[in-house]
């Protein structure tokens, strides 16, 4: 019966499928509820929530052929093959199905559950929201051979949706330009943003093809700049390509596809030489950053399926203490991914899952799916399982240094590093921390600073590079523990080893401050890639910032002024005429107290960059590629990257 329904609905997809569910005329005025923000996050976030809908109709078995397109002005236009928005007549609003879908918030026939099995985007709010965020926007319909369009001005249609032709396509093509008025920061899309979130969904959905066009960007044979993304082993694939920077322990990647209990799973995984634990986790598609219940799935049937191997391999008995859930996870590199039919999201940035019956389904899917893999490859197995035992005596290790560090931070003011100059100021929220290169720049600074509020912690020369470096010996670095003990906090908890407790978090602020140089670019990396490793929650709630001190002096008699770059020099030499004089700063201690306090350290005229972590799985990769032992990936991005002055986490 449920498979002739489901057929008749597949046949059937039309007007009544779309419901409207509430009115929209409250997005522009508060657009951040419905796309998080109005600034380069909420910008890419419209193109998002049309590829979705593109992706719905993949999901449903009605397209394999979804396109992007970045025109001149910066306006998108996404085309797809599936079967086209339905245009007959809505009968419940009394106008087609397609302005309904375009008009009214939280229309579609996503949340008809007929039509579509799961769908992606957190909140239903769909094309229409990207309507009312555009200054224009025009739909096209190739449909049962016709062709229908309409067009809309800040969500409101122009015109009846009208018939404009008939064709032997079908699909829908909308093209839309964000309203400038709502998008005050930027208009501006990036490519490498786009590319990055449409491989990741071409990986997550194997089979479609999904193609990517910059009309902005011409190549020497004429073509426009372009990717085109398709995977025919999804999440296999993705794998390989996340740890093509890392040594592989095992010559394949573990991967299960299957369904238990009414939930789609799909896991690829594979241990590497490295010592970090990677795990990324979608739902629907949707990247849950905060994991959730199919998170706790699988490190569950991880840890049970290895430990019963283990034990039962006789490989664990001359250890003296306990496995951890941890020593399973090192080295490792895993995606889960699931799809829900109604997903229910928990957290701060609600992409924490909380369906209960999906922890049970994918505990059980990576059970199964290990013990079938580890009974097949003896060998691989044994490296598994040695890799865990090396971990365990590393984490017994760590817990050693940690406990150091945790003995120094709890103490009182006396505990603090040697080198730190507190600030008097005693809350936390008004209170910023500098992280300085070198004891001649900490001197300046010291001097510049404002002493209510700033406080200076010189870092001697370059700090541990903690991705090639095992957990006791990050814990054991001198720096590093100077850093933990001045900011204040304290990592592992009883439950999770590697937890962060922010409560005793003693700045708001954390500023890298390192020369405009490349050793400076070198340093700041370094402290960048101990955060992402091992404060991740500090770059999450916004407290990691880097300075940018100017790069030259410019001055003509009475007149000064600073440049962070060589077009602002060359802008200001222009401007100031002949006989300008030109001072370059090679590094932070060339500038005197005031200088610095000037230009970079008082918080009326500095400029700093908050570092943000746009994209999880890029950010990992970007930082493995960098900072490990892979040369010809990290030659390969800085040739390609060499033009550009930094690299944004």
């Amino acid at each position: 019966m449920s498979e002739k329904r489901e057929e008749f609905n597949k046949d059937n997809y039309s007007a009544d499928s779309i419901q409207a569910l509430e009115g929209m005329e409250h997005v522009r005025m508060r657009p951040s509820m419905y796309i998080g923000d109005v600034g380069v996050r909420g910008l890419h976030h419209l193109v998002y929530e049309v590829v979705d809908n593109s992706i719905d109709e993949a999901l449903a078995g009605h397209c394999d052929n979804i396109s992007v397109t970045i025109n001149e002005d910066n306006s998108i236009t996404t085309e797809d093959d599936g079967r086209g928005i339905p245009v007959d007549l809505h009968k419940k609003e009394g106008v087609s199905a397609l302005e309904v879908v375009m008009t009214k918030i939280g229309a579609g026939g996503k949340f008809d559950k007929d039509s579509y099995k799961v769908s992606g985007g957190l909140h239903g709010v769909g094309v229409s929201c990207v309507n009312a965020l555009s200054e224009h926007l025009k739909a096209t319909v190739y449909r049962k051979g016709e062709i229908w369009e309409q067009e809309y001005e800040r969500g409101k249609a122009m015109y009846p949706v009208k018939k404009v032709g008939e064709t032997d396509k079908r699909g829908t093509i909308v093209t839309f330009k964000p309203d400038p008025t709502i998008f005050t920061q930027t208009l501006d899309y990036s490519y490498d943003t786009l590319a990055s979130r449409l491989r990741e969904l071409a990986y997550l959905n194997k089979g479609i093809t999904i193609h990517l066009i910059d009309k902005r960007s011409v190549k020497e044979d004429g073509e426009f700049e372009g990717e085109t993304f398709h995977s025919e082993e999804g999440l296999k694939e993705f794998i390989k390509f996340l740890d093509e920077t890392r040594e592989p322990l095992m010559k394949d990647v573990i991967s299960f596809e299957g369904e238990k209990n009414g939930v789609p799973v799909e896991v690829a995984m594979i241990y590497n030489t490295s010592y970090a634990e990677n795990l990324h986790s979608y739902v629907n598609n949707i990247n849950t950053h905060e994991g959730g219940t199919h998170l706790s799935g699988f490190r569950r049937g991880l840890t049970h399926t290895l430990k019963k191997y283990a034990d039962e391999s006789g490989m664990l008995d001359k250890l003296k203490f306990d496995i951890a859930g941890d020593d399973f996870r090192e080295g490792l590199t895993a995606i889960i991914s699931v799809k829900v039919q109604e997903p229910q999201f928990e957290g701060q940035t609600k992409t924490k899952l909380g369906n209960r019956e999906v922890s049970a389904a994918v505990s059980q899917s990576v059970s199964e799916m290990l013990t079938d893999y580890l009974e097949e490859h003896p060998e691989d197995a044994k490296i598994i399982v040695q890799k865990v035992i090396l971990a365990a005596q590393a984490r017994h290790a760590a817990q050693k240094a940690r406990e150091m560090v945790q003995r120094k931070t709890v103490m009182s003011i006396g505990g603090l590093p040697g080198k730190l100059s507190d600030c008097s100021e005693q809350d936390p929220s008004k209170c910023e921390v500098f992280l300085v290169e070198g004891d001649s720049a900490g001197g300046t600074a010291k001097q510049g600073r404002d002493r209510a509020f700033q406080a200076i912690l010189p870092l001697r020369g370059k700090i541990l590079n903690v991705e090639k470096a095992m957990t006791h010996k990050v814990f054991e670095n001198e720096e590093i523990k100077n850093i933990f003990t001045a900011l204040g906090v304290t990592i592992g908890t009883e439950e999770d080893s590697k937890a962060l407790n922010l409560s005793k978090l003693r700045y708001h602020k954390v500023v890298i401050m390192c020369d405009a140089d490349i050793d400076g670019s070198h340093i700041a990396t370094l402290i960048l890639t101990f955060f992402f490793r091992y404060m991740k929650e500090l770059v999450e709630n916004g407290h990691i910032y880097i300075a940018t001190p100017p790069l030259y002096l410019v001055k003509k008699g009475a007149k000064k002024q600073y440049a962070w770059s060589d077009q602002e020099r060359d802008g200001i030499v222009r401007e100031f005429g002949e006989n300008s004089k030109i001072q370059r700063y090679k590094g932070l201690g060339e500038m005197n107290a005031e200088q610095l306090w000037d230009t970079t350290m008082n918080p009326e005229f500095r400029t700093m960059r908050i570092v943000q972590i746009e994209n999880g799985i890029e950010a990992d990769r970007v930082f493995s590629m960098l900072m490990g032992d892979e040369v010809p990936p990290r030659r390969e991005f800085i040739e390609k990257n060499a033009i550009y002055a930094n690299i944004d986490a």
